[in-house]
């Protein structure tokens, strides 16, 4: 049996080898870059790397190394690819994406549009980013205020996009794919639910509670304390504070922020009911034009890709390769394809940047389809 430094030697001589042929390798894929960036071919070959995968595989001559190196030379390939994509962007051929740079975001004269009335988290989201003067107006529906974004009645749409405790608003992951807006801003609110009820009221009289899905998950310690109680989904908290208002019942009450208490002059039952106490909102404001300022730190991004092992991992390796950090991933599943999923990214950097560049690129010819939600 050889001695455990003999080995060791034995393998250190290996790597110098395999270290210089790579060198040598990646001088050869200079030249393909070359070559290709004279002749406009796209860098990504799929039919040539699946012959190649295949001839290295029948190289091998012990059947159980075989997985493994078409495994390194998958991450071989990955790497000469990105490799040709820095190239392409130092001869002036990134990716563009139609994003017109702006000093400040142009809020002179804008309108701006929320979902819900009087009260709703996005009111103060959007008082909290424009202003207390803005000039803002309610909608039913997140869809609603797309389509005044896109129609033009409306500059700007404050939506929320996820909540620190009980996740994302699917939804309007999914309209920023369906509708050709895009983020500009975001704006988080600390959370800190009340219970509401008609002046005089007590919570010995309640026997319902009103509500979004969210608020009644995020409060839900202080409601199994009253299991008695019926809990009712409404479109938004401050809708909830409304109906209870307008019915007149003492045995409702409502879950919603305190200033919607002071707007529809109800009582606080009880106050800071949600379970935690670092509970926040992320809302993102959005634009029908495609613009993003200039020192933005954070892109967001969705793509489909091809349902096949790896192909996730091969997306992600362009973030990595080039240094970029992820900040958030989420999937949501695709319309009439069956368990199929878009991925939708938060990642930091800006778009004039040739990381950012590089990898977009790189994503863009690995991606069934690529979008590009804002730079902010």
């Amino acid at each position: 049996m050889k001695d455990l430094s003999e080995i060791r030697k034995e393998i250190d001589e290996i790597d110098r080898r395999i270290v210089a042929l790579y060198e040598e390798r990646m001088k050869l894929t200079t030249e393909v870059a070359e070559y290709k960036i004279s002749t406009g071919k796209p860098v990504l070959d799929k039919t040539r790397e699946r012959e190649k995968l295949a001839r290295v595989k029948e190289l091998v001559q012990t059947e159980e190394n075989c997985y493994d190196v078409g495994e390194l030379f998958e991450q071989i390939m990955a790497l000469s690819r990105k490799r040709q994509y820095q190239m392409l962007i130092q001869h002036g051929q990134g990716q563009e994406t139609g994003f017109v740079p702006v000093d400040r975001l142009p809020f002179t004269s804008h309108k701006v549009v929320y979902q819900g009335t009087e009260g709703a988290y996005s009111q103060i989201a959007m008082k909290a980013y424009f202003g207390e003067e803005t000039d803002g107006y309610h909608v039913d529906t997140w869809r609603d205020a797309m389509e005044a974004i896109s129609s033009g009645e409306a500059d700007y749409a404050v939506l929320p996009i996820e909540n620190s405790s009980a996740g994302i608003v699917g939804e309007n992951f999914d309209l920023l794919v369906e509708y050709g807006n895009f983020i500009v801003a975001e704006q988080t609110i600390k959370v800190e639910h009340a219970l509401l009820g008609l002046p005089g009221s007590s919570l010995s009289d309640i026997t319902c509670v009103y509500s979004h899905p969210q608020a009644l998950m995020q409060s839900v310690d202080f409601l199994d304390e009253h299991k008695d109680w019926k809990r009712i989904k409404a479109k938004n908290t401050a809708m909830a504070a409304k109906k209870i208002l307008e019915d007149g019942r003492k045995d409702q009450a409502a879950i919603a922020s305190a200033v919607t208490a002071d707007i529809y002059g109800l009582e606080i039952l009880k106050d800071h009911i949600n379970y935690s106490e670092e509970n926040s909102t992320r809302f993102i404001i959005v634009s029908g034009r495609k613009i993003c300022r200039k020192g933005a730190d954070k892109i967001s991004i969705c793509f489909e890709i091809s349902h096949e092992s790896g192909s996730l991992y091969h997306m992600l390796s362009h973030m990595i390769f080039n240094n970029l950090n992820m900040v958030k991933i989420e999937s949501r599943p695709i319309k009439d394809k069956s368990f199929e999923y878009r991925f939708f990214v938060d990642m930091e950097g800006n778009l004039r940047d040739g990381a950012v560049q590089n990898a977009l690129k790189g994503l863009q010819e690995g991606a069934l389809s690529i979008k590009v939600l804002g730079n902010y």
